[in-house]
């Protein structure tokens, strides 16, 4: 979808600036843009079940070192 704003006769750059911007706006093309690039990707089942692993990994760590006082 592509936006098209030619200048209007005795139009100011400033003016043509704000116009573009708020059609812009209103066009929802940002909106579209910022979803797709910051889109955060649905891990895979087995990347899942590693991460499970590494936490309980972790949390058994930290219990045998609280119950040495190290932590």
């Amino acid at each position: 979808m592509a936006l098209e704003i030619k200048k209007q006769e005795r139009e100011t750059s400033q003016a043509l600036i704000y116009r573009f911007s708020r059609s812009v706006k209103q066009s929802g093309l940002l909106l579209r843009a910022r979803k797709t690039r910051f889109r955060q990707h649905q891990k895979s089942r087995q990347m899942k079940k590693k991460a499970a692993l590494r936490r309980e990994e972790l949390k058994k760590e930290y219990e045998k070192l609280r119950k040495l006082g190290k932590v």
